[in-house]
């Protein structure tokens, strides 16, 4: 659906949800370019501050990165946004489901 130019408009959707509290506390202003680093990688994004979110918790909704060398999506390309798997660990897997932890990563974010 990304590579697709009929369902590949609108606004962009790549950005950190942070709630208002841990905004602050980071001194992060809504709109800004943030980087979040895990044990693994980092990436930057822009944050969007909402309550929508619980304190001590952020989401990154559309961790898409069709911009990375490689990548053959023209289209979706255009509207790269952070690669939310440059966050993960490829050792990392759920006991129970045997699929990789994609949530629940430790993050911190500090503003750009």
């Amino acid at each position: 659906m990304h590579n697709v130019a009929a369902l590949a408009k609108g606004p962009d959707r790549s950005f950190l949800e942070i709630h208002p509290d841990d905004a602050r506390d980071r001194q992060i202003a809504d709109g800004a370019t943030v980087r979040v680093t895990s044990r693994k990688g980092a990436i930057h994004v822009t944050a969007r501050i909402t309550d929508s979110v619980k304190s001590g918790v952020i989401t990154l909704p559309h961790g898409h990165d069709h911009g990375d060398k490689g990548t053959r999506m023209a289209v979706a390309a255009r509207m790269a946004g952070a690669n939310f798997n440059a966050l993960t660990d490829a050792d990392e897997w759920d006991s129970l489901s045997g699929i990789a932890v994609l949530n629940g990563i430790p993050v911190e974010i500090v503003p750009q």
